[in-house]
């Protein structure tokens, strides 16, 4: 065979093109001789090759048998920007289009999976025309499927699973996926996730009331009814128990040598994850005091205080209990009314109203109706005779009222109140009413009860009134010697829970 050495070859024209071999002739460089091509080659008509390799020697095409691979291990092959590939086919898969959430109607793509917010309104999804193996995903961006619908319309007479007719997706978080068999079923869907999958919360939030943060928990705290609506839960479940306090309307004093109101009924529960000083009457190990909330909204009644007794003289009626509170199915009872000069009794309650000073007798119950722990304690006995006629105290959430003795010089106290730290700093609530009949007149039981009055119309409740229980602290109303007995005071609902 003859051979032919040359460093060059060149055009033999300005043409630009060298030609090697003649028509029909095949040109071969021997296996394992490289090919350098300077700039730019055109070729016109075949160039055939076992490997096309890059400059550095890395494999960019090669063939094996009918197998051709592009790219080698390790490499990444990709489509430069505008171009686009045809003849792969699909994967069974669908591109999703996080750049487009839609918010209206729209008409799907072959290919493509959408992102659909219904939150504002209900709307149609459009399906293209039906081609086999056309494939098509929608999922609920916004939870809100069950409460605005999807439609999916399928075009002109292309049926959804052998119906010419609507498809509605109506589960909060669904997902489907819909591929075109043939004209006798139309799209079926080969996937539908009617379950929910989002990111677990792990701690509670909640509207209602007045709102005050302390370190990892919300306070709302409820001066009159409301309503407390959990719009999420956590998925700790001991963080879903709430820590409350409850505490229901304080017993109004009453009149003309009378006995204290008893304060409204006291229920607490501290659920250990909410840091902070409970009072004594903490209910938590027990499970029936406990509230655990779900995602509704919870009624809160805040009850308010008894109106004092009336004067002047024997026959008027007593003080008037308080009104209950309650949130969750936990109920404090209003405070016990005082009792008046030669009438009546001193009702029972959360906490009792104590006996008056003319026709001696003993304090209404607490803890009525019985609840564990305790809410409340019995009002004071009075003592009947001159010159030491003197009324009994209102029961505390705390401990009992005083009873009357003569001669003692004083007329009896409340029943002291609790403190509690659930709003951050101590709070003072449920003490009895103070009694009179005697100089001075009882002091009240702490937690926003008041003194009895010793003078007619001196007291704070009035032109002929004496000291009403502080507002929202469910205080005993106290006792009057001569004029109208104080009110109660109002009641209060607090709820902590830990929000981060």
């Amino acid at each position: 065979m003859s051979e032919v050495k040359v460093n060059k070859i060149s055009p033999r024209t300005n043409c630009g093109t060298v030609t090697v071999g003649d028509s029909g002739d095949s040109v071969a460089v021997a296996a394992g001789v490289p090919v350098t091509v300077n700039n730019n080659l055109t070729v016109s008509g075949d160039l055939k090759s076992a490997a096309l390799k890059a400059a550095d020697g890395g494999v960019i095409i090669s063939q094996s048998g009918t197998t051709v691979t592009i790219g080698a291990s390790g490499d990444t092959v990709s489509l430069a920007s505008g171009a686009s590939q045809t003849g792969f086919g699909r994967t069974g898969t669908v591109d999703w289009q996080t750049g487009s959430i839609k918010t209206s109607t729209f008409t799907a793509a072959n290919g493509e999976g959408y992102f659909v917010n219904t939150s504002g309104s209900a709307f149609n999804m459009n399906l293209p025309a039906g081609v086999a193996g056309a494939i098509v995903s929608v999922a609920d961006y916004a939870e809100s499927f069950n409460s605005n619908n999807l439609t999916i319309v399928p075009n002109g007479t292309d049926k959804i699973g052998n119906l010419n007719q609507n498809a509605v997706l109506s589960t909060e978080g669904q997902s489907v996926t819909l591929v075109y068999v043939d004209s006798t079923q139309g799209w079926i869907n080969t996937m539908d996730s009617t379950s929910n999958v989002r990111g677990a919360p792990l701690f509670v939030a909640a509207t209602g009331g007045t709102i005050t943060t302390s370190g990892n928990c919300k306070i709302h705290t409820f001066t009159g009814p409301g309503t407390f609506t959990v719009t999420r839960t956590a998925t700790c479940a001991a963080n879903n128990i709430m820590s409350h306090v409850i505490v229901a309307g304080g017993g109004g004093g009453g009149s003309d040598r009378s006995g204290g109101g008893g304060a409204g009924g006291y229920r607490e529960v501290k659920n250990p994850v909410t840091p902070y000083t409970a009072s004594p009457l903490d209910g938590y190990p027990s499970a029936p005091n406990r509230v655990t909330v779900t995602a509704q909204a919870y009624s809160i009644v805040v009850g308010g205080g008894g109106a004092g007794g009336a004067s002047p003289g024997p026959g008027t009626p007593p003080g008037v209990s308080g009104s209950d509170s309650s949130f969750g199915g936990i109920t404090g009872a209003g405070g016990g009314g005082g009792k008046n000069s030669n009438t009546g009794f001193a009702a029972a309650g959360g906490s009792g109203g104590g006996g008056s000073g003319s026709g001696a007798g003993a304090g209404g119950a607490g803890n009525t109706p019985p609840v564990s722990p305790s809410q409340g304690n019995p009002g004071g006995t009075s003592q009947d005779g001159s010159p030491y006629a003197t009324g009994a105290g209102g029961g505390g959430a705390g401990g009992a009222a005083g009873n009357a003795s003569a001669p003692s010089g004083v007329s009896p106290p409340g029943g002291v109140g609790v403190t509690t730290t659930i709003p951050s700093s101590p709070l003072a609530l449920a003490g009895g009413g103070g009694s009179t009949g005697k100089n001075p007149a009882g002091t009240g039981g702490g937690g926003g009860a008041s003194s009895g009055s010793t003078a007619f119309g001196a007291g704070a409740g009035g032109t002929s009134g004496t000291n009403p229980g502080t507002a929202n602290t469910g205080g005993g109303g106290g006792g009057s010697c001569n004029g109208n007995g104080g009110a109660g005071g109002s009641g209060i609902v607090i709820i902590r829970y830990k929000f981060q």
